[in-house]
């Protein structure tokens, strides 16, 4: 599932990918309308009471159709909207003609609706191949670069299909080829490198929803651990450590521990890192990697544990990160660590009431075995303080209060320290892969106490997420760290349930610009 990127010659560049099972080919290029042959021609229009001079120049080679439809109503002028045309004497089938409102310059926001609307109706076409002419799209305080690689990203992500375990899926998109167009011919290398940039965001985006989608019976600690080893297969940059049970017992992991021994599927720590360049500190994140979760003898509910083969999409976004790096060559050193465990019940599993001591000396009694994913994450966070990190971040599906708290659009983010907290802030505005920060006070400290053990695993109902938090950030004192509580984004629900790769763009974005 490699990516290479194969400039032809200095106007024209082609990038081959392969994210699903199928290959889809990108391309970029200079040439005015009308000289790229596709089986589709994708247009942006600026429409008002006269067409500016793109416009006009598209409605010339459409023999005055734009003007008519405009005329007519049947092309609004609101961002977003659009309609298919289809010309009899072109170098295509068919043309879809986006509006962008009736400004020159349009919003960030506007953009980005925009291009889901071209993915979505391209992915849902039987064209094969499209070319896409960017000359009318021009985005306040962006340049061609960043609607490259917006554009490229948004499109595989719409391109990906879960076929893994349903190979008789009959919606997979016969989209196999775009080309990116503009005529302004020194916009070439802000075209090629957005495109080679995003791609890569969306190889490690939809592999992140990849690993999320399979079920807990494929997707084990075992899976998860032989994915970063096939990553890291000849690449002399990424180097792969797997601990397992024995050797977590000699680091007295107990609390890591704690949580597989109800399950007969072993518990892998999974390192990961990759030297683009070598610093003395390296970036560090931690995913939580359990790869289902019934609650052990807390035993959750039976409506929706399906969904609880998601509780390792704090890994998956680790494992799509790493893979964005690779695919990039990124100039980054970054480790990279995931705890991996099913929490299930049986005779051996972890009771409530039972005190375990972590790898960092502190005991923790266990009031609630559903509440295990802090008991990994504390392990793996003590784990990351040997490679001394200039900063560690946590990724994980912690807990339902934070999908209360936010819902599904932003991402809770905690910390211990204000400058990582708002560089993680402004890479997920900068991405759309939003977060929030929530508070990280003393005051909820007080939530985990007990007489039995230095911390109770669970504070309470009251501010759940916050109380999680706090449990982790005992384990923290030594370095920056922040945690990214993703309960609320890393999936959706219901009939179109499935795995959405966030924040691989986050993460990837921060460690990208601030290495």
């Amino acid at each position: 599932m490699g990516v290479s990127f194969n400039q032809v010659h200095d106007k024209y560049a082609c990038v081959r990918r392969s994210p699903t099972e199928k290959t889809m080919e990108f391309f970029c290029k200079t040439a005015d309308f009308n000289q790229v042959k596709n089986d589709t021609a994708v247009a942006f229009v600026s429409l008002d009471k006269q067409l500016d001079a793109w416009t006009q120049q598209l409605d010339d080679a459409c023999q005055g159709d734009i003007a008519r439809l405009v005329k007519n109503g049947d092309l609004k002028t609101e961002a977003g909207s659009y309609i298919w045309l289809h010309p009899s004497d072109k170098k295509f089938a068919r043309l879809l003609l986006v509006a962008t409102g009736n400004s020159q310059a349009i919003s960030e926001k506007d953009a980005r609706k925009i291009i889901e609307v071209v993915a979505k109706n391209l992915n849902a076409s039987a064209t094969q191949s499209a070319a896409i002419h960017l000359d009318g799209l021009n985005v306040e305080n962006r340049n061609s670069e960043w609607l490259s690689h917006t554009l490229s990203t948004q499109l595989e992500y719409a391109n990906y299909r879960y076929t893994t375990t349903k190979p008789s899926i009959k919606s997979l998109p016969s989209l196999t080829k775009i080309t990116l167009s503009h005529s302004d011919k020194t916009e070439f290398n802000n075209l090629k490198k957005g495109m080679e940039s995003g791609l890569a965001l969306a190889k490690g985006i939809n592999i992140a929803r990849e690993l999320g989608n399979l079920p807990g019976n494929i997707c084990t600690p075992t899976y998860l651990a032989e994915q970063a080893q096939a990553l890291a297969e000849g690449n002399k940059k990424l180097t792969v450590k797997i601990l397992n049970t024995a050797d977590m017992k000699k680091l007295g992991m107990g609390s890591l521990l704690s949580v597989a021994a109800g399950s007969n599927e072993p518990p892998k720590l999974i390192v990961m890192e990759y030297k683009g360049k070598t610093t003395k500190a390296p970036n560090v994140i931690v995913g939580k990697g359990i790869t289902f979760d019934a609650g052990g003898i807390s035993l959750k509910p039976g409506p929706g544990m399906d969904e609880m083969k998601f509780d390792m999409c704090g890994a998956a976004s680790v494992l799509g990160v790493m893979n964005t790096l690779v695919a990039q060559n990124a100039p980054v050193h970054v480790v990279a660590i995931i705890a991996a465990a099913e929490n299930m019940p049986s005779g051996t599993a972890t009771k409530p009431g039972d005190v375990v001591t972590s790898m960092s000396g502190q005991t923790i009694e266990i009031l609630n075995t559903d509440a295990e994913g802090r008991l990994v994450l504390c392990d793996a966070l003590t784990y990351a303080e040997r490679f001394k990190p200039k900063s560690v971040v946590d990724i994980a599906t912690l807990t339902g209060a934070c999908v209360i708290a936010l819902g599904n659009h932003a991402s809770g983010l905690f910390s211990n320290n204000q400058e990582l907290a708002d560089k993680l802030l402004a890479a997920g505005t900068d991405t759309h892969d939003r977060a929030w920060q929530m508070p990280l006070w003393d005051d909820y400290q007080k939530g985990l106490d007990t007489p039995f053990a230095d911390m109770a695993n669970v504070g309470g109902r009251e501010g759940g997420s916050i109380t999680a938090a706090c449990f982790l950030a005992r384990y923290t004192k030594k370095y920056p760290w922040a945690h990214l509580d993703i309960a609320g984004t890393a999936w959706q629900s219901g009939a179109n349930r499935g795995a959405s790769g966030r924040p691989v763009a986050l993460l990837t974005h921060y460690l990208l610009n601030n290495a």
